[in-house]
């Protein structure tokens, strides 16, 4: 092996007269050092293709242009720290060693840095991902909850230091101090806020003791409000059962939380103006409410005095009323007094009729007419032929006035004809 790689390809050893064969990995290990040596650390341009990423965490891909292309390779122990996703046909700007694979022979670029080329990383990032959400229906408004008609306990995710904390209590103190508020302390910038403040908003969920959960901080550079633009904190907030508020920054700042929650607004005083117009407009509800309900019920009232002075007018009072049923009482007490009357003379009438047959048919009236009328005594038994009597038989005979008894002397069957 020649003591270094310029011995090695001088023109001189091809006027050797004596050949010297070269091993693969002499002639591999001497074009590695070469290039290893020559290039050292370089920024290189292209673009992606054939980009695969392993079980083992590291990232194997192609750089390209027009006119060639170049085998990448980026290790797990520095591709953790890219925040866009590498996919084919992105144009980037490496930094990285050339080295040469001796396995292979091939020579290739080992990444260390990797930068989307004309925009930023953080930027690709956000925008790889809002694409990525928005695919799968993370701001679809269909999914949005409507607030409710009035949060009474709110809580609120933020930095229990910060001043948005202090803004939002502020103003709900003096505009709607019904409002109770459960503050969820969190760090909202970092390499850790994003978990917590995912943590936060599930806690609340679970928690179930509150109408309304507020996710906010104040402004900050962009690097200052990649917390909410994390993707564990969106999903956190789609899939909360509860209404949620994202015032996250300014208005200029629009993070993937403010995409994703029910409501956005600009500020945390914003969120905090909410509530208070939402109980404004409540309160002004419910007035509206009342004096719809008294001019109602005031209308209801005059209505019934109004039927009721109608009907005190046709209705005549207690005494009249009494004294026109005692009317009407005597009227029948007299018609009932004629019909009795009536009735009785028709029966007198009837009965005395009856007693004059009765008179008619009577044996007194018979006896009055000269006629008389003879028992068998001492039973009594009427004599209605002389064969049941026999001398000596005691007769009572009864006339129109009085009586006598006599003895039979003779019986006489036939007239002429006598029984002794």
């Amino acid at each position: 092996m020649p003591k270094n790689t310029q011995d090695l390809f001088a023109p001189q050893a091809a006027l050797k007269k004596d050949r010297r064969v070269y091993t693969v990995s002499e002639i591999t290990q001497g074009i590695k050092l070469t290039l290893e040596n020559a290039f050292g650390e370089v920024w290189i341009e292209g673009e992606v293709s054939n980009f695969k990423a392993y079980p083992s965490g590291h990232f194997y891909f192609t750089l390209k242009d027009e006119g060639a292309v170049l085998a990448t390779a980026m290790f797990r122990n520095v591709n953790k720290d890219v925040k866009f996703r590498i996919e084919d046909g992105l144009k980037v700007i490496c930094l990285g060693r050339i080295e040469v694979y001796a396995p292979r022979g091939q020579y290739q670029l080992i990444a260390e840095k990797i930068e989307p080329k004309g925009i930023g990383a953080q930027q690709l990032a956000f925008e790889q991902l809002k694409a990525r959400l928005f695919k799968e229906g993370l701001f679809d408004p269909k999914h949005k909850k409507e607030l409710p008609l009035m949060p009474f306990r709110v809580g609120i995710v933020t930095s229990s230091a910060g001043a948005a904390v202090r803004d939002i209590l502020q103003i709900l103190k003096k505009g709607a101090p019904c409002v109770d508020i459960i503050i969820r302390s969190v760090r909202v910038q970092g390499e850790y806020a994003g978990r917590e403040i995912a943590a936060a908003v599930q806690d609340f969920n679970q928690f179930e003791e509150v109408d309304l959960i507020i996710i906010c901080r104040g402004g900050g550079s962009s690097e200052d409000l990649w917390s909410f633009n994390e993707e564990v904190v969106a999903r956190a907030i789609y899939n909360s059962r509860l209404p949620t508020i994202s015032a996250v920054g300014h208005q200029i700042n629009i993070s993937l939380s403010d995409m994703v929650a029910d409501v956005f607004v600009e500020t945390p005083s914003a969120a905090a103006k909410l509530i208070v117009d939402k109980k404004n407009e409540l309160l002004a509800e419910l007035d509206g409410y009342r004096y719809e309900l008294t001019s109602a019920v005031s209308d209801i009232l005059h209505d019934l005095r109004n039927t009721l002075i109608s009907l005190k007018g046709m209705l005549k009072s207690p005494l009249d009323r009494l004294l026109e049923k005692q009317q009407l009482l005597d009227e029948l007490k007299g018609n009932l007094n004629s019909h009795m009357q009536h009735i009785l003379d028709m029966a007198a009438e009837k009965f005395n009729s009856l007693i004059k047959r009765l008179e008619a048919l009577s044996p007194l009236a018979v006896l009055s007419r000269g006629y008389s009328l003879s028992s068998l005594m001492p039973d009594g038994s009427i004599i209605k032929d002389v064969s049941n009597l026999k001398p000596k038989d005691l007769v009572k005979t009864i006339l129109a006035k009085g009586s006598f008894l006599s003895l039979v002397q003779e019986v006489i069957k036939d007239e002429g004809k006598a029984e002794s």
